[in-house]
């Protein structure tokens, strides 16, 4: 979540802004040669045009200065000049001419809305390689109140808060267009939303950091999002080691197992935490993508897939009686855990009956996480997904980290 999306957004903006200045309709409009451009002018501007176009910035700059030598120019041939001179000044790099140019156009009074829009936008561009922040800003915010791209414009005043450091000004703008979407009734820009996670962040508003990237998930789930989600969480002040196996089970779910040591010890936990059916089924994906089963450690990895293949068949002889033990006990703890075990081997329908049981049995150490392998196991079972949400919203009390992949899996569940 560092800033180099944003300057490569701004990048993308500025290349777009040079692209809008010189399409070749800005060499020599049809009205304006029916206005009086002289024809020595026009000349002069439509090879600048072409040479535009070709990508030759330096060249049409040195071709637009051949007009200079004209006297008398009436105010649209300055103007078609000043025009096709900002976008050949802005490509060649010369972004003093290019600012000088465009805001001679600005002053014409000759363009229209749209017109005025692209300007300013070009302006605020080349004010923005010239460093020239506060110009830079006011640029962009007169494209904006003109109807310019929202998006392109929002990314470049970004730009300039973040290369003054005023992260709090990025965070209160991103932060009001991702309100403004939800209020609407619309998607949040991803843009918007790294905007407003990387100020946040940079301000240490840790709280807020958390929901944005939640929204980010929701919204955009992509790989490195619900990676950097995830890192974070194990690092949340108060998380329980005994839930890092939660932590793996949704890096697998979204394609972020990928080491060989992550997958040794998700397969491990799951083998300590009574779980075998989860433990080989994450041995064998870890066989089946090429991460176990090579290099030197291949041995390791056999004696890891041996006990999971072993353990998983004892826990299935002997879980009938588990259950039995289960019921007759004055708590739903055994119950929980004989049931997240059905679930395991794919009976969610079972298990989602015994963790309801343990729940009701009360007397469980820990009843929020019970709640949680209620709403896992009710996103497995066909019959019981429509009560998946409650349960899962429902968790809460507890700053273990409980709460937080509840939230997860609500996010994850509805993909």
């Amino acid at each position: 979540m560092k800033t180099s999306h944003i300057l490569s957004a701004a990048l993308l903006a500025a290349g777009l802004f040079v692209h809008i200045q010189h399409d070749g309709t800005l060499g020599l409009p049809q009205a304006m040669a029916q206005d009086g451009v002289r024809a020595e002018i026009g000349q002069a501007l439509n090879q600048a045009s072409t040479l535009l176009r070709a990508g030759k910035g330096r060249e049409a700059l040195a071709k637009v200065h051949e007009t200079d030598s004209f006297s008398n120019k009436t105010a649209v041939e300055r103007l078609t000049i000043d025009r096709m001179r900002g976008s050949a000044a802005q490509r060649a790099g010369d972004h003093r001419e290019a600012v000088e140019a465009f805001e001679s156009v600005m002053a014409s009074g000759k363009l229209s809305g749209a017109e005025q829009a692209q300007t300013a936008a070009a302006l605020a561009y080349s004010y923005s390689q010239q460093r020239n922040w506060p110009k830079t800003e006011q640029w962009a915010q007169k494209a904006l109140q003109l109807g310019g791209d929202a998006g392109q414009m929002r990314q470049l005043i970004a730009y300039v808060h973040a290369q003054t450091g005023d992260y709090s000004a990025v965070a209160r703008d991103s932060g009001a267009a991702v309100a403004a979407a939800e209020s609407a009734g619309r998607k949040p820009s991803e843009d918007d939303l790294l905007r407003l996670a990387d100020a946040q962040q940079r301000t240490n508003n840790a709280v807020a950091y958390g929901q944005t990237l939640e929204k980010l998930l929701t919204h955009y789930p992509k790989k490195q999002y619900w990676s950097s989600y995830l890192v974070r969480l194990q690092r949340k002040p108060g998380f329980s080691n005994r839930l890092l196996l939660d932590v793996y089970r949704l890096q697998l779910a979204t394609g972020n197992l990928d080491s060989t040591n992550e997958v040794m010890e998700a397969a491990q936990l799951a083998l300590q935490a009574g779980l075998p059916a989860e433990g080989k089924r994450i041995v064998d994906k870890g066989y089946a993508s090429g991460l176990l089963g090579k290099g030197e450690e291949a041995a390791r990895h056999k004696r890891l897939q041996d006990l999971a293949n072993k353990m998983n068949t004892e826990v299935s002889e002997g879980l009938g009686d588990s259950v039995k033990q289960a019921l007759a006990s004055k708590d739903g703890n055994a119950l929980v855990q004989s049931g997240y075990v059905y679930v395991t081997m794919g009976d969610a329908a079972k298990g989602v009956d015994l963790i309801t049981k343990g729940i009701a049995a009360g007397n469980l150490k820990r009843p929020e996480e019970a709640k949680l392998r209620l709403g896992m196991a009710q996103l497995q079972d066909p019959k019981s997904r429509d009560r998946a949400t409650a349960t899962l919203r429902g968790i809460q009390g507890t700053d273990d980290g409980t709460p937080d992949i509840a939230r997860l899996w609500l996010i994850l569940g509805h993909k």
